[in-house]
């Protein structure tokens, strides 16, 4: 990542050796050094405030609806009866406000390693993040997730969120056999987990991707990858895994149910839902 202060104001990003998005930014609001990681927040024409880890791109809000969104709603729409949820990470709080939207959801733990994500967020991105104060269905958990999931009861939620960065550093431990191992103990018995799954492009998020599907497979009846579109994250054809114990998101997906709810979605809806488990072909054979 390189960021200008002077002259031609801009922020870049390093999609592979060759390739860089570069944003023009008209300031940067803040940028500090958590014990975890850089946090820095910008505010731009075209994208509006953007936040960034170690020089990523994490939220911008412009496009951020789509993750949120999409990591969100296929598996509500799969299991309406969903009521006890676990988030790790989703420290900008855009996958809580999703859920949060749901009155049949009871409870919603949220994990996040480092507290001053979620507090910088709340500051400088309330359109994710200004929910998490007034929302009393929330619980926050500043610790380790795989420690949490490690020690929580058996079949204690309804759906898993894994809202977790890169499977590297200290997300690392999110993408192991082990964790989604007790994911699978403390999931109910028609529970569904929800993975940050990478991108099929590059070469270095393929690797990823393979390793965090063949987990999935390894340890859930039902493991399938949907896709989405994220303009500002590196080629902007981004993953998510779905992984259950009985339910699958096509054959059990009942979009009356869902609609009848008349949630305002900006990308979802229930073609989306089906249309996103339709991969090309250079995806499943890397799947494979």
């Amino acid at each position: 990542m390189d960021y200008q202060p002077t002259g031609g104001v801009s922020w870049s990003q390093d999609w592979d050796p060759t390739t860089t998005i570069t944003i023009k930014v008209k300031e940067q609001l803040h940028c500090e050094t958590s014990p975890y990681q850089k946090l820095e927040f910008f505010d731009s024409e075209t994208y509006g405030r953007f936040f960034t880890l170690d020089g990523l791109m994490m939220v911008n809000e412009k496009d951020e609806f789509v993750y949120h969104e999409m990591i969100s709603h296929v598996a509500m729409a799969t299991n309406p009866g969903i009521k006890r949820i676990l988030i790790i990470g989703g420290g900008d709080g855009g996958t809580s406000r999703e859920l949060a939207r749901y009155g049949s959801v009871e409870h919603i733990d949220m994990v996040e390693l480092d507290e001053r994500v979620v507090r910088l967020c709340q500051q400088y991105l309330p359109y994710t993040a200004g929910h998490l104060e007034k929302e009393d269905r929330i619980d926050l958990h500043f610790r380790d997730g795989c420690k949490f999931v490690e020690e929580a009861d058996d079949e204690s939620y309804d759906l898993i969120v894994v809202d977790s960065t890169d499977p590297i550093g200290f997300g690392e431990g999110l993408f192991t056999k082990a964790f989604y191992e007790n994911c699978y103990r403390i999931l109910s018995d028609d529970g569904i987990l929800v993975n940050q799954h990478e991108s099929p492009y590059y070469a270095f998020h393929v690797h990823g991707m393979k390793r965090a599907y063949q987990r999935l497979d390894e340890i859930f009846p039902i493991a399938k990858v949907y896709q989405y579109h994220m303009p500002t994250y590196p080629s902007g054809h981004w993953l998510f895994g779905f992984a259950s114990k009985k339910l699958d998101p096509i054959d059990d997906h009942y979009p009356e149910v869902w609609e009848s709810l008349h949630l305002k979605t900006r990308y979802y809806n229930s073609n989306i839902h089906k249309g996103a488990f339709a991969l090309p072909n250079f995806v499943l054979e890397n799947l494979k």
